[in-house]
């Protein structure tokens, strides 16, 4: 993948708390919608929610996957999440490791990025 093309994404969702993180992590791992989730605990979240600003802490998964894979990534994560209105909000992936970036490929099935 050439810097530039964004055929792969990172996802940020933020989960309630761990357990919810994990439920979340292992569905999409399990059904290979992303080659990597990184779950980050206690997140301090500041944020506008039915007109006030709001806090929480939160625990904050970061996945790779595919781009094209990003629909259902949504579909499943909502159909787990608490959250009336999770956050889930994708960051194309412009440049790295190309072997890193073969492997999430390889992992979702997306062979056409070997």
């Amino acid at each position: 993948m050439a810097a530039g093309d964004a055929g792969y994404v990172a996802v940020f969702i933020t989960a309630a708390n761990d357990e919810e993180a994990r439920l979340i992590s292992q569905a999409l791992l399990e059904q290979k919608k992303v080659a990597c989730a990184n779950i980050i605990a206690g997140v301090s979240s500041q944020f506008w929610w039915q007109d006030k600003i709001d806090a929480e802490n939160e625990s904050l998964l970061i996945v790779k996957t595919a781009a094209s894979l990003l629909d259902e990534v949504v579909t499943l994560v909502r159909e787990i999440h608490s959250y009336d209105n999770p956050e889930i909000i994708a960051l194309p992936i412009v440049g790295g490791s190309q072997e890193y970036l073969n492997w999430i490929g390889r992992v979702v099935d997306e062979a056409e990025y070997d």
